[in-house]
């Protein structure tokens, strides 16, 4: 990660932890009254090819004993009202802003992957997470809708993964390699900016 980039990501999370931080804490109350602890969700992802880290997340999803690969229609009925609030506003990835001031993830880059498909593509991973794992991305913009719709249609966890593996995982990675070849400060202010138009125009 250039210094520039890490400047970038280092202020913008300051500034926004400051702004943000009353709006966070009124949401943390909100879910507790609503859908009651835990309020956070902390899972594994992976920021290089042999090094994982802890992503934060507000839970969305009623909690299960046994869960993997991403979610897709398998993992619909399990989604509480509330979480899929937090989610259509991208509001459920505020607490990545701690990510972000730990170096664990950028503003901008490739979404951090499972380590279980990390395992699976090695080489192609070697290649994407060359670049800093990020809160979106370009992949994240382009790609995000058809994801979604795709992994929808999924109603076991293994059609979700085997839909994941083959479609997905592919050609999110060629777009990574693209904001790979040309990232910049002001490319990565581009992407955070169509970022945010896109949740305000979601229904």
């Amino acid at each position: 990660m250039t210094w520039d980039k890490r400047l970038f990501d280092l202020f913008f999370a300051s500034l926004l932890v400051i702004i943000l931080g009353p709006v966070l804490l009124a949401i943390l109350i909100w879910l507790q009254v609503k859908q009651g602890g835990p309020l956070f969700y902390v899972a594994e992802r992976m920021n290089g090819i042999d090094r994982s880290f802890k992503l934060w997340k507000l839970r969305t999803m009623i909690e299960a004993e046994y869960d993997s690969g991403v979610s897709g229609g398998d993992k619909e009925q399990r989604i509480t009202p509330t979480g899929a609030w937090l989610r259509s506003k991208r509001l459920d990835e505020f607490p990545q802003l701690w990510n972000i001031l730990k170096g664990d993830l950028s503003f901008v880059g490739p979404r951090p992957p499972l380590r279980q498909y990390v395992e699976q593509f090695p080489e192609l991973y070697a290649e994407v997470l060359k670049s800093r794992p990020g809160v979106t991305g370009l992949a994240s913009i382009a790609y995000h809708e058809h994801e979604a719709t795709l992994l929808a249609r999924c109603k076991t966890r293994e059609e979700t993964d085997e839909s994941y593996t083959r479609n997905c995982i592919p050609r999110k990675a060629q777009l990574d390699l693209i904001y790979q070849k040309h990232q910049s400060v002001c490319y990565d202010f581009d992407i955070v900016f169509q970022t945010i138009g896109l949740v305000f125009n979601r229904k």
